[in-house]
């Protein structure tokens, strides 16, 4: 099998031209679908090149063309879209889809343009370049590491929620649908912790507007430290220690157990930039209770921690110089005060629009005939070529039932994986609809 390539740079600079903002009206027509997949090709371009050392010329074309704040817009777009569009149309009785396929594409945007940001938001230009719609990239991943916090206070995290008796009266296949939303929030909210650690990497650069805004707007020091406390993406089940990584869970043997994952790593980072940095301290107010969440870090910066991240000494001695003194007030800047724009201006240009919204997607998105869902699923295996799909997985092949490692994989469309025959029939009826549209789609198709 031939190596997956990244894009060569006439077609990645195509692409990237060819990124433009969408209304939430537009969400999952045909337009936006072009939209989507110079998205999603542009995400698996970035993380082939990245793995290469190469990416220096996608981020050049980000920056100069000025497409940063453009995927901060849509991102935020179809955010708005899955928490004020997406309920209602589970909850509209008429609307009963052969195929929930292309809402599942308008989901999954969402975890597209994230995942593109985090793979880019390494690089210091590209932070500069997002300009005014930092703040609106900062209040968003404000927002989901609340939701992580929140999850892992009221259960498991990354595991299904009970559905609620109004969506119980949605048809079984939306049913799925927001089964598979909730699971993918999680994973979401896992790429957002990481480029907010990013954009705490350039705490020097930022304009005070953004620092006010995680320092003392969002607390997010006080935020970082619940996540510490909580740990969402660890858990115990069965007496046995599991945690997230790499998009599924696994158990973890004792000898790993004190291991740092790379999101422990993330918080313990964004901690350290926001703590220790001079822009930072001067502008954090330390107070009683700050000062007493702060302080609660000290339990676990143990020598097993200090020895895999040693910038956490650091982190200690500021922490024990802490417990003993009061440290000034913060610096009050004579500033103009600048917030963040774009959740707002779609909340209130589309305010009382949301069931009109989802009736038009329903006419004109969401209810594709076979021929046009067949020409879907062509597109879509052009997009994502086997060969780029291996070389992305950053593990053996999983059961899509059990999650064990796997080694048979469906026949038909060659899209999933299980590690038995039984498995395999148990998903069946889910997996179907879109087995028999992928073995229609040319060069798909595997042996029988």
């Amino acid at each position: 099998m031939a190596a997956a390539e990244p894009l060569s740079p006439a077609e990645a600079e195509a692409l990237v031209r060819a990124l433009r903002g969408t209304e939430l009206r537009d969400a999952g027509g045909t337009g936006w679908l072009r939209q989507h997949e110079c998205v999603d090709k542009l995400n698996m371009h970035a993380i082939l090149s990245a793995s290469a050392g190469r990416e220096q010329l996608l981020i050049e074309l980000l920056v100069s063309h000025c497409k940063i704040p453009v995927l901060i817009g849509e991102l935020i777009t179809v955010e708005v879209w899955k928490h004020k569009v997406f309920p209602v149309l589970c909850r509209l009785e008429d609307f009963h889809p052969s195929s929930t396929f292309p809402i599942y594409v308008v989901l999954y945007h969402e975890a597209s343009i994230i995942n593109l940001l985090e793979t880019v938001f390494f690089h210091k230009e590209i932070c500069e370049s997002a300009e005014d719609s930092i703040l609106d990239l900062i209040d968003y991943c404000h927002r989901k590491l609340t939701l992580l916090v929140a999850r892992s206070a009221s259960r498991q995290p990354g595991t299904q929620q009970e559905l609620h008796p109004e969506e119980l009266a949605s048809p079984p296949s939306m049913q799925e649908l927001q089964k598979q939303a909730e699971m993918m929030e999680f994973e979401i909210s896992l790429k957002a912790l990481s480029v907010l650690r990013f954009i705490t990497d350039q705490v020097g650069s930022l304009p005070l507007s953004a620092l006010t805004r995680m320092l003392n707007t969002h607390n997010l020091p006080c935020l970082l430290i619940e996540l510490v406390e909580h740990c969402p993406w660890s858990c115990r089940e069965a007496g046995k220690l599991k945690k997230f990584d790499n998009g599924a869970w696994h158990v973890v043997p004792p000898e790993d157990q004190m291991k740092m994952t790379k999101l422990d790593g993330q918080v313990w980072l964004a901690l350290l930039n926001l703590l220790l940095s001079p822009e930072c301290q001067q502008k954090y107010h330390f107070d009683g209770f700050n000062k007493s969440q702060l302080l609660k870090l000290r339990a676990f910066l143990t020598d097993v921690l200090l020895d895999q991240l040693p910038n956490l000494v650091e982190m200690q001695r500021f922490l024990s110089h802490l417990a003993v003194t009061d440290p000034a007030p913060p610096k009050k800047d004579l500033v103009l005060e600048q917030v963040p724009v774009i959740w707002d201006h779609i909340l209130k240009k589309n305010k009382g629009k949301w069931e009109a919204i989802a009736k038009h997607q329903v006419k004109h998105a969401f209810s594709p005939t076979e021929e046009e869902l067949k020409f879907q699923a062509r597109r879509w295996a052009q997009t994502y070529s086997l060969d780029m799909l291996e070389a992305l997985a950053p593990d053996k092949p999983r059961c899509r039932v059990c999650g064990v490692e796997a080694a048979k994989r469906c026949s038909r469309c060659r899209n999933e994986w299980y590690c038995t025959r039984a498995c395999q029939v148990q998903h069946w009826q889910k997996h179907r609809t879109a087995c028999d549209l992928l073995a229609q789609a040319p060069g798909t198709a595997g042996t029988q």
